[in-house]
């Protein structure tokens, strides 16, 4: 069995968890990577969304192999046999224990800046994590929910090795997996695309988690259902001459103007930061579309990456065929460009015709379009962190050559990806809101 990637995990999960609908549940994600995996099993059976913080007890020499893990609350849980096998003495315990405990304790922190813990007394507690591969960590997110008062504990995970149930034991009431493919190797191996997930993500995650009332306030869990977002997202095969690409298109009804993203050297449409600057984009009442401007196969030669030539021409014919669907005939174009991204929005911006409402640049490159800055008619914002000192230089020389309406907008503390706490917001912010004075009408 073969995921996606964890959204798409996330979704199958769920089928699996149908039968808790209508229970008082409370989805609880492991930071990082199960969190997306559970937004998905949330948002699907309608239910609130929290964290679970643990980390694992990796092996010195091995960090992968987890001799255990620790979590919120104190608790601890310690593979003995790994250690042994793994000849760790106590005071190393001790010292890589004290180190992941305060990792949970600062983390904890970050994602929880204002909004407490959810309650979990008397109600289910769905543990999910991306998969298993020890159990340490999901033993641990357990023994947590249970200390933290809930009434039963269910584990979920898209994937494991046969036999995995015999790894958690009596830590959880029930246990739901996806797939426990043979010759299982590593919880990546089952998802096509499986990147890091950054604590940025985690939080994007839990401000987008649709909350649904408490049964005091609707009577039952079950007449709550999950919010989506303006609009429904589809997925579409745009032509762009003798290929067909593949994006997300999500049309907010009677929504004034559509937002294209142009993704840098990378990343795809799978991106959580620009799905989760997309989903802000939504809620404001734009339209967007996320779009791969190269297939798998041109993707592997690594200079087709870097073409801003053909990325911008690619984009070009993405936005005429957008403006050929019914949906998005009148709407106002916009880009929305991170990296090498920029550069192509920037480029294919300045073609004659090319009709572009606004741009933004998140990140971006746009020292790579230089020969054509002067050319881009449509107001620019240019967005970087304000540790990004390279790029940030490299944005204020491109500034310097744009003839448009345009602005540079720093956001303090955040670095190159948008991964500090918070700096993501606030960069999705500000391109929202120079979308909506830009493509509105």
């Amino acid at each position: 069995m073969v995921f996606a990637d964890r959204d798409d995990a996330g979704r199958r999960l769920a089928a699996r968890l149908e039968h808790l609908r209508g229970e008082p549940i409370v989805v609880l994600g492991l930071p990082r990577g199960g969190v997306p995996v559970a937004f998905q099993v949330a948002r699907a059976l309608g239910a609130p969304l929290d964290v679970i913080v643990v980390r694992k007890l990796g092996v010195p020499f091995q960090p992968e192999l987890g001799m255990g893990a620790v979590g919120e609350d104190g608790v601890r849980v310690i593979n003995p046999e790994i250690v042994d096998l793994a000849g760790v003495s106590q005071n190393v315990l001790a010292a890589v224990q004290a180190r992941e405990q305060a990792e949970v304790d600062a983390r904890a922190g970050w994602y929880r800046p204002v909004r407490p813990r959810e309650p979990l007394g008397g109600r289910v507690a769905v543990v999910v994590d991306d998969g298993i591969a020890t159990g340490s960590t999901a033993r641990a997110a357990c023994q947590i929910a249970r200390a933290a008062g809930a009434a039963r504990v269910v584990l979920a995970v898209p994937v494991a090795p046969p036999g995995w149930q015999a790894r958690i034991g009596a830590d959880a009431d029930e246990l739901a997996c996806a797939g426990t493919p043979r010759g299982f190797r590593a919880i990546g191996q089952s998802c096509a695309r499986f990147p890091p997930v950054s604590d940025d993500e985690v939080i994007a995650c839990l401000e987008r988690a649709a909350v649904p009332p408490s049964p005091a306030q609707a009577g039952t869990v079950r007449a709550a259902a999950a919010a989506d977002p303006p609009g429904r997202e589809q997925e579409v095969r745009p032509e762009a001459g003798v290929v067909r690409l593949a994006g997300y298109l999500t049309v907010p009804e009677d929504g004034p103007g559509i937002v294209v993203f142009a993704h840098g050297s990378g990343s795809s449409r799978h991106s959580p930061r620009n799905r989760y600057v997309a989903g802000v984009l939504n809620e404001a009442g734009l339209g967007t579309l996320l779009v791969d401007l190269l297939t798998p196969e041109e993707e592997a030669d690594r200079a087709n990456v870097f073409d801003i030539g053909l990325l911008a021409g690619r984009l070009a014919e993405v936005t005429r065929w957008l403006r050929a669907q019914p949906r998005a005939a009148r709407a106002a174009v916009g880009y929305f460009g991170a990296s090498t991204g920029a550069a192509a929005a920037l480029r294919a911006a300045a073609e004659p015709g090319a009709g572009i409402a606004a741009v933004v640049s998140r990140g971006g490159r746009p020292d790579l379009a230089r020969p054509r800055l002067a050319a881009v008619t449509a107001p620019t914002l240019l967005i970087v962190g304000g540790r990004d000192e390279v790029v940030l230089d490299l944005n204020r020389r491109a500034q310097a050559e744009l003839r448009c309406e345009n602005g540079l907008a720093v956001v303090p503390g955040a670095t190159h990806l948008f991964e500090e706490p918070g700096t993501l917001d606030t960069a999705a912010g500000l391109a929202r809101d120079w979308f909506l004075s830009h493509l509105t009408p």
